[in-house]
């Protein structure tokens, strides 16, 4: 089987050697924008390419406003003190996912609580998150949500969009506002994915995109924040500008800020990116139909897209039989050149957040064992 797998994979990208998890493809106008933003010599945040670029994702996504950021992690860090979110608060967020969605939660000084996934979407249990919050926690007299165990106030939640799928966010919105439990969706790797014909991230209070070199589109490295609310968009870029009050030369600042906007330079290669990204999301379902058809014929687990999601299928994924699987698989691929890698190890068997409360993770660890990425770039074209 692990050699079937090799040469499906390796014939669907026969130009390639090795065939790489997920490489940035570049066939547009990267270096004619770069060139002009280094012509003009605005090279750092001050530039006409990164207005654009936030003005491109805004109109994609649907968002009113979207504010450019130098990674995703740092558009989380902000999203969450934009939410209020302060030292010895608790952030509900789930064990499946990359450690940066937790680590932000850590700049801000709060703790994480571990939810379950969701089996059809690797995402956030609803249900789990429900449970808890029914179970586990009561509405204090400050009108915010608290948890019994600890005392400490939950200010946020964030469900992570997984592989580009989406996790059933009306419903997780819906729980949270019982709760008064602001809502930040870690979009970061479903650019151009949808859920009930809505754009991830912009369901909740603010969402997050990232650009790094290994997502649908790239900026080199890159983040963005999406919002429909005016005043946190102007929060958003004023504290990511090191909070500095405009001025023609003078050097005031009113609060901490962050030295975290996009530089133009990345902006320009985002702003090109942008304009193929129909393209992008096209071969990259294209492949997925492959994949699945490929799978199926050899009986082996393949992760589609769940119910009302349309997936920009990030990353493709598949279901192995158990752990023991998994290892000779990663072996054998990488082996012969082709990239495969496991899921993240869950969040909270890190030493820096093993002790942090969780809820039942059986979901969470039955797909920790099992999962496989394989190769989901664009093919050249």
């Amino acid at each position: 089987m692990n050699r079937q797998i090799v040469e499906f994979i390796k014939n669907i990208y026969a130009n390639e050697y090795p065939v790489l998890l997920h490489r940035p493809i570049f066939i547009g106008n990267e270096k004619e924008y770069m060139a002009k933003c280094i012509d003009t010599s605005y090279v750092s945040y001050v530039g006409e390419f990164v207005n654009k670029f936030e003005k491109m994702v805004a109109e994609f996504t649907g968002a009113k406003y979207a504010v450019a950021t130098v990674n995703g992690t740092s558009a989380l860090h902000i999203s969450l003190k934009l939410a209020g979110v302060k030292e010895g608060d608790e952030v509900l967020t789930q064990a499946l996912t990359f450690v940066a969605t937790v680590n932000a939660i850590s700049y801000c000084g709060a703790k994480p609580i571990f939810v379950d996934s969701d089996m059809n979407n690797l995402g956030m249990s609803a249900e789990k998150l429900e449970q808890f919050l029914r179970n586990e926690t009561v509405i204090g007299d400050d009108g915010f949500c608290h948890n019994k165990t600890t005392g400490r106030r939950i200010v946020s939640c964030v469900p992570v969009h997984i592989f580009g799928h989406s996790v059933r966010i009306d419903k997780i919105c819906e729980i949270c506002n019982k709760y008064n439990i602001l809502v930040i969706e870690d979009s970061a790797e479903s650019l151009g994915s949808y859920y009930k014909g809505q754009h991830t991230g912009t369901f909740g209070i603010i969402g997050v995109l990232s650009f790094n070199g290994n997502k649908v589109i790239t900026t080199g490295g890159g983040g963005m924040i999406l919002t429909n609310d005016e005043e946190l968009a102007k929060r958003a870029k004023h504290i990511t500008t090191t909070a500095k009050i405009p001025h023609k030369w003078e050097f005031d600042h009113d609060e901490i800020g962050f030295n975290y906007r996009m530089p133009n330079i990345n902006a320009a290669v985002g702003c090109a990116q942008m304009e193929n990204i129909q393209l992008f999301l096209k071969d990259k379902r294209e492949i997925s139909c492959l994949y699945r058809e490929f799978f199926n014929s050899i009986n082996l687990g393949y992760v589609g897209e769940p119910e009302f999601c349309q997936s920009n299928y990030w990353l493709n994924a598949i279901l192995v039989k158990d752990v023991e699987q998994r290892g000779h698989l990663l072996e054998y691929t990488n082996k012969e050149g082709v990239m495969t890698r496991p899921v993240w190890i869950l969040m909270n068997k890190l030493a820096m957040y093993k002790n942090a409360q969780t809820t039942n993770l059986e979901n969470a660890k039955w797909l920790e064992a099992r999962i496989v990425n394989i190769p989901s770039s664009v093919r050249m074209v």
